[in-house]
């Protein structure tokens, strides 16, 4: 019998009766048994995160940054048995999973970084004023109170990760509740951070259910949450605590934009291949995966011809092969929905060049042009290896096109011309634009969120901590400046 794993409760071990069952989605082998927790053991966990606040918070920065370095050591040592560990419970391909680890290794030492120099502290003279002669203010950060991380299946380490070290950097307690499919990778996470001088309550990994988890969202002692996930689950969120800090890292269909001067061979040859692998990566199960690619007509015929042979050429298959760039998606259900909005578009009108065929939870690599408009694919964040074509005339129209949408996270603009480059920035309503990319680039160091339907709040370690904190000024009296 397959022993259940533990979690994490306020920094030690903890077990219950109830399990979860974690499967591969590649071949549905049973990968792990982890033990679920109790409603008093939620209770525990929370309380101590509640009573640990005020202790965290003054913790020497060296003390926090210790415990960031030391996760991030621990990290890169066990890169490969964590990659694999990914790869099992999230059908990741393993090429990407090495990938995923490697960016938690780097929040955790930007989070260590920003932790030493956080909050230093902000002097401001007030006797630019009469009134104001003899004070000085002083502006500090502190945090809010604890959090609770609520992340997704699709980088079950990385953006646990993204929740977790900045919460440490800036000394709030935080309570992480990782995706039903993939709580292994947060349950390693939680064993390196036990091996911390952390006091006891600065974390918690608890894998409850989701249908548990509106009392959790309620409690009035984890004043900040951080959710990643769909918008329908993150704004349902939002509305049922409209006095708490909601940072909402939700969806979006990200745009590549191929603009006319971007024409030579090897330009269109560089677009294809960053648009084919980004469109696919992670089985398409990325925020900021290409979905639409938006084409000058100067260029889109030869383009078309480039990323469908781009597409063909990525390799499914065993995601522990390292041959293999498109594992399964994370479910049976999750290709067969992918399968539905394909048919659909299909059936609407939509031509298509590629793929288009499922084989339990893998979905071939698939291209669509002459998309309908109305038609699920259209509107929807299609989260699966999906990308549709779309031809326009000049950058009006595609800078337009790209607008044309209720989400706004990422977009990437190919072109040469740097006037062009400053007008994507001013004009295209996302939150980053990647010029001379496609929209997937992501620095773990810089501000990432979206607008519209895609969130609100920003990730990026020091952003996060921002998000975590508020400002509080102190006034000194009869100083002499």
């Amino acid at each position: 019998m397959t022993t259940h794993q533990p979690f994490w409760l306020a920094g030690r071990p903890a077990t219950s009766h109830a399990c979860l069952d974690v499967t591969s989605p590649w071949d549905g082998r049973l990968v792990g048994r982890v033990a679920v927790p109790t409603e008093s053991q939620v209770e525990e966990a929370v309380a101590a995160a509640h009573a640990v606040r005020g202790p965290l918070a003054a913790t020497p920065a060296h003390v926090r940054a210790a415990a960031l370095d030391h996760v991030c050591r621990r990290l890169a040592e066990r890169t490969e048995e964590i990659a694999r560990l990914i790869s099992a419970e999230n059908g990741k391909p393993i090429k990407w999973a090495r990938g995923e680890v490697g960016r938690a290794v780097s929040v955790f030492r930007l989070a260590a970084e920003e932790a030493r120099r956080f909050n230093g502290g902000e002097t401001q003279r007030l006797d630019t004023d009469a009134g104001g002669v003899g004070r000085l203010a002083l502006t500090r950060r502190f945090p809010k109170g604890a959090v609770l991380g609520i992340a997704p299946f699709n980088f079950p380490l990385n953006l646990c990760v993204h929740k977790v070290a900045p919460a440490i950097a800036v000394g709030a307690p935080i309570i992480l509740k990782p995706a039903p499919a993939t709580p292994l990778s947060a349950l390693v996470l939680g064993e390196l951070l036990a091996e911390t001088e952390l006091p006891a309550g600065a974390f918690s990994v608890l894998p409850v259910p989701n249908d548990r988890m509106p009392a959790l969202v309620k409690d009035e002692r984890l004043p900040v949450i951080s959710f990643t996930g769909s918008d329908t689950v993150g704004y349902a969120i939002q509305a049922s605590v409209p006095t708490k800090h909601c940072t909402l890292e939700l969806g979006g269909n990200a745009a590549a934009v191929v603009l006319g001067d971007w024409s030579s061979a090897a330009d269109l040859d560089w677009a294809a291949s960053r648009i084919a692998t980004f469109a696919n990566y992670q089985g398409g199960q990325s925020c900021i995966a290409v979905q639409r690619v938006i084409a000058d007509t100067s260029v889109y015929d030869r383009l078309v011809a480039r990323v469908v042979a781009a597409v063909e050429a990525q390799g499914t298959g065993d995601p522990l092969d390292d041959e293999t760039d498109v594992g399964p998606l994370v479910s049976e259900d999750a290709a067969k929905r992918v399968e539905s909005w394909v048919n659909e578009a299909v059936n609407a009108g939509a031509q298509l060049l590629t793929g288009g065929e499922r084989d339990a939870a893998t979905y071939a690599p698939t291209v669509l042009e002459g998309l309908p408009t109305g038609v699920t694919l259209a509107c929807e964040e299609v989260f699966g290896p999906v990308l549709t074509l779309h031809k326009v005339n000049g950058t009006d129209e595609a800078f337009a096109t790209v607008n044309d949408s209720k989400f706004g996270l990422q977009a990437g603009v190919f072109t040469h011309d740097v006037h062009t480059a400053f007008r994507a920035h001013r004009e295209l309503e996302v939150g980053g634009v990647i010029v001379g990319d496609v929209p997937s680039y992501r620095a773990d160091q810089m501000p990432y969120g979206g607008v519209k339907q895609s969130g609100v709040g920003r990730e990026g370690v020091r952003f996060a901590m921002d998000d975590y904190t508020y400002e509080r000024v102190m006034v000194l009296t009869g100083i002499a400046l």
